[in-house]
């Protein structure tokens, strides 16, 4: 059996400008392999590093939401867009940031079934409408939120990493996007 031919085929790593190369190397060092998302997104220089940027100013900054919380809302938002790589890929990096092997997995079926606590089954009720319906969002959904103790930057963090991720989500279904195979057990079992 023949693989099929993809539309939006990766470049070769070698072909790639210096500052792009140097990052996917960098993630290759450090997790071994190298996520898909890197090479699909690769193609296309100025957007890979517009992507990137503004992904790194979301998921890695100090804020009031945690890393942990901001991987939260990437998998219960990706799960609601039926994005295959975005579920896979960020649910191993919330059990790995979580330290719970089962986490991921009950966000992403149901978060509002999920082991967390009210204040973050509230966050993820923001994202959610802000993914699915953000035009209907009003007052009483921020004072909602707000009432779990999130500050107005906090809820700004939760819209900007719910809409970065439904971009993210598109894309990543648009251009069939497999998850690594390497995410599938990442975070699962202790070391």
């Amino acid at each position: 059996m023949t693989a099929a031919k993809t539309r939006f085929p990766a470049p070769a790593i070698d072909s790639l400008p210096d500052d792009i190369r140097t990052r996917i190397l960098a993630v290759q060092e450090k997790s071994g392999f190298v996520p898909n998302v890197f090479l699909s997104l690769a193609s296309r220089p100025d957007e890979f590093r517009a992507f990137f940027a503004y992904h790194d100013a979301l998921m890695e900054k100090d804020s009031g939401l945690t890393k942990v919380e901001r991987e939260m809302i990437v998998v219960a938002t990706s799960a609601a867009n039926q994005c295959h790589y975005c579920v896979i890929a960020h649910g191993a990096i919330l059990r790995i940031r979580a330290k719970d092997p089962t986490i991921a997995d009950q966000i992403a079926v149901n978060y509002r079934k999920a082991d967390i606590t009210p204040r973050q089954r509230a966050m993820l009720d923001f994202a959610m409408k802000v993914s699915r319906s953000a035009e209907t969002v009003s007052e009483a959904d921020f004072a909602e939120v707000a009432s779990h103790g999130f500050t107005d930057d906090d809820i700004w963090d939760i819209t900007a990493v719910s809409a970065f991720f439904a971009l993210s989500n598109r894309m990543a279904n648009v251009t069939s996007m497999k998850p690594n195979d390497e995410f599938y057990m990442m975070g699962r079992l202790p070391k």
